[in-house]
């Protein structure tokens, strides 16, 4: 078994419903076929940075993977018959093939995740005690010099 990242660009107008059954149906592709998925990212609508099928905007989706070539082949050729996807690209890559190791891969990805949310949380915080605790403190206007015409004029001379 390999890892695979699968990234498609659908139709913008499409529905909700009809994103969500072409990730089901990769889903199935991959699982029928004994692969298994770490997850599936909808990134959203989104500019495209130039036109596809005369499409300015598509949806954007992930799916990460393991599996093996028969299932990238089945996946890739769903992805060339249906009209509504406009590209598509799958990647190989490095990582857990097995469930195991995927589930403790995706489970040490959302620590991270959730720990990185907490410290900038309290980063945040902190920056706003510091200002509260500076406003408070001695608060002295600070005013700049300003000059008059006959003060430029004289300045230069």
């Amino acid at each position: 078994m390999q890892r695979y990242d699968v990234i498609a660009i659908v139709l913008a107008n499409l529905s909700d419903e009809d994103i969500t059954a072409l990730i089901e149906r990769s889903q199935k592709i991959i699982t029928d076929r004994k692969g298994v998925i770490a997850k599936i990212d909808k990134w959203g609508k989104r500019h495209l940075a130039y036109e596809i099928k005369k499409q300015k905007d598509g949806y954007y989706f992930l799916i990460d993977f393991a599996g093996n070539g028969a299932i990238v082949a089945e996946i890739e050729r769903n992805y060339k018959i249906d009209d509504r996807i406009l590209k598509f690209m799958t990647v190989k890559k490095e990582g857990a093939t097995t469930p195991e190791g995927i589930e403790q891969e995706v489970a040490a990805a959302e620590a991270k995740r959730t720990q990185a949310k907490a410290e900038s949380e309290a980063v945040t915080e902190g920056k706003i005690i510091q200002q509260a605790e500076k406003v408070s403190g001695d608060a002295k206007p600070s005013f700049k010099k300003t000059y008059n015409r006959e003060e430029i004029s004289t300045k230069g001379e």
